[in-house]
């Protein structure tokens, strides 16, 4: 089943210059894991990438049905402290996702690291956008490869 399930990973603030280009990739990257068989993409919702790959996969879901969006939120106040257009978003997002969890009703320590570990438990690959060490994406990355996924990293496709 893993092999049908893909993560993604990537960091909040991304540079404007980036984002036609990221988006570009996520579209084509994910075009080609559903060529390849994979079918349910699971997403934390967080502001940045994790935002932008589940509108990705909405976008497609508008002509393929088979591709389905899963978000797991690391607890339910995860947009406490966000904006109003990236609340906006984020409840879009939950809303249009074929199904969601929430690890928390509140806010702890370790909600975001069972999040990522969940997230990469459940999948064969790990789409991302990392750019620097020591953060949460890294932190997910590193598990992804300690697990034997596939790692696809956006970030190293810039030009």
């Amino acid at each position: 089943m893993r092999e049908k399930v893909a993560a993604f990973s990537g960091h909040r603030i991304i540079p404007s210059a980036v984002l036609p280009m990221l988006t570009q990739k996520l579209d084509e990257t994910i075009a080609r894991l559903v060529a390849q068989g994979v079918t349910i993409f699971v997403d934390g919702g967080a502001v940045g990438f994790d935002q932008l790959a589940a509108t990705a996969v909405l976008r497609l879901r508008e002509t393929n049905h088979d591709v389905k969006l899963f978000i797991i939120q690391p607890c339910r106040d995860q947009d406490a402290h966000w904006n109003r257009q990236d609340r906006l978003t984020y409840h879009r997002l939950l809303n249009a996702a074929d199904k969601t969890v929430c690890l928390s009703e509140r806010y702890d320590p370790e909600c975001f690291e069972r999040r990522n570990k969940m997230m990469v438990e459940l999948s064969g690959t790990c789409v991302a956008y990392l750019k620097r060490g020591r953060t949460g994406t890294s932190q997910t990355i590193r598990m992804a490869r300690e697990q034997g996924l596939t790692v696809i990293n956006l970030a190293d496709e810039e030009q």
